[in-house]
């Protein structure tokens, strides 16, 4: 047994390395020097600036787990985690890009894309090139495996048929990875994983829809007429999508977890500022039982949240299961933003109703987390299972 002070126990969760704390306080400044001036206007226009999108390629943080041999940054699933969180604390839609790219698009095609295919298509999303993942439909959210697209064999390539909704990076991705069946009678057996470029004979990016929060990240239906895939976007084996749709959204949780932690860090950080320098009374509204109470609870709320998105992160890193961590990090950190956003507002009082400050945003944008990669009530159906099964 290690006694206790001894150099070899474990560090905590939250302290990160000498490498982290340079990645960290460099997307920290990207965040607050360059994105923040264009927060607003991007959510009015509901449009994610083209010049900030080439600096988030620039500054690696669209490829950071992407080996440098093929352009990318080398680094760990962590620091993906630790982008996603720091970019949300200014702006959500921004840490949305980058978390598809990361988490979802190139673990998915690193795992299960051929030694060809990475040296084909790696260099071009490390550089240049957004990427979406599809996999919903009009009658398959959840239910996410009673997709009716069809992919049937062409000879030389697949032909895919049929209608991709709410589709993350849509407007300005050039890569799509889309999911489709090769045998509906197979059920999730013959549902098989696609890499679809923009130019494809037969695709093409539909409706943009107009919503209620994250404004700046593009949501668009795809839409699939005979299109013409080669073999060689083939991804993994025919009749294994499902297994590939499942394991890297079970990774893909832990970065809308990181995406709300950071969306309640920064509702936290803005109540306390405001709560300082507002007075009522002749004095700081910070020096009130009532508001102390609140800032309190959600500081609870956030280092708890935090907590479980770090600890489901380095599990990953280490090659550990994370079906289980990843829907708890993604259910409880939707539930304590929706929270803590929610108090930002009202400590504000009126003028957080307003669009002039901030909160209001981050009110608007802390719905989607328990929305979109499984609603909170599939994240609940998930942690059950793990629960009853393996974990029992």
């Amino acid at each position: 047994m290690l006694a206790a002070g001894n150099s070899a126990a474990a560090p905590p969760l939250t302290r990160l390395s000498e490498e982290e704390t340079m990645f960290h306080a460099a997307v920290r400044g990207f965040a607050q020097e360059h994105l923040a001036p264009h927060v607003r206007a991007m959510d009015e226009t509901g449009a994610f600036r083209a010049d900030l999108l080439r600096e988030l390629f620039e500054l690696g943080l669209m490829s950071i787990e992407i080996p440098e041999e093929y352009g990318g940054q080398g680094g760990s699933f962590f620091q993906s985690i630790l982008a996603i969180e720091e970019l949300a604390k200014v702006d959500p839609s921004a840490a949305v890009i980058v978390d598809v790219q990361n988490t979802l698009f190139h673990n998915a095609i690193l795992k299960w894309g051929t030694a060809e295919q990475h040296r084909r298509w790696l260099p071009r999303a490390a550089k240049s090139s957004v990427a979406s993942y599809a996999l919903s439909e009009a009658g398959s959210g959840s239910d996410a495996f009673a997709l009716a697209t069809r992919a049937a064999d062409g000879g030389e390539c697949y032909r895919l048929t049929g209608r991709k909704l709410w589709i993350t990076n849509a407007a300005e991705a050039e890569f799509f990875l889309v999911f489709a069946t090769v045998n509906p009678e197979a059920g999730y057996k013959g549902i098989t994983a696609f890499l679809v470029e923009r130019n494809f004979p037969g695709f093409r990016v539909g409706k943009k829809e107009d919503k209620l929060g994250i404004r700046a990240s593009s949501t668009c239906e795809l839409i699939l007429d005979d299109c013409r895939v080669p073999k060689f976007n083939l991804v993994g084996e025919e009749g294994k999508g499902y297994k590939i749709a499942i394991e890297t959204l079970n990774e893909g949780r832990i970065g809308i977890g990181a995406q709300m932690l950071g969306l309640a860090e920064g509702a936290l950080a803005h109540a306390l500022a405001y709560a300082k320098q507002r007075k009522q009374f002749g004095k700081p509204i910070a020096e009130f039982q009532g508001v102390q109470f609140d800032l309190a609870e959600m500081a609870v709320d956030v280092e708890a949240a935090r907590l479980l998105v770090y600890n489901a992160a380095r599990m990953r890193d280490a090659g550990q299961p994370v079906a289980f961590e990843g829907a708890t990090a993604k259910y409880f950190a939707s539930q304590v933003t929706e929270r803590v956003a929610s108090r930002a507002v009202e400590i504000f009082g009126g003028a957080g109703f307003t669009r002039d400050y901030p909160v209001e945003k981050l009110y608007r944008d802390a719905k989607i987390g328990r929305i979109y990669e499984g609603t909170s009530n599939m994240q609940r159906v998930t942690i059950a299972r793990q629960l009853l099964g393996s974990r029992a």
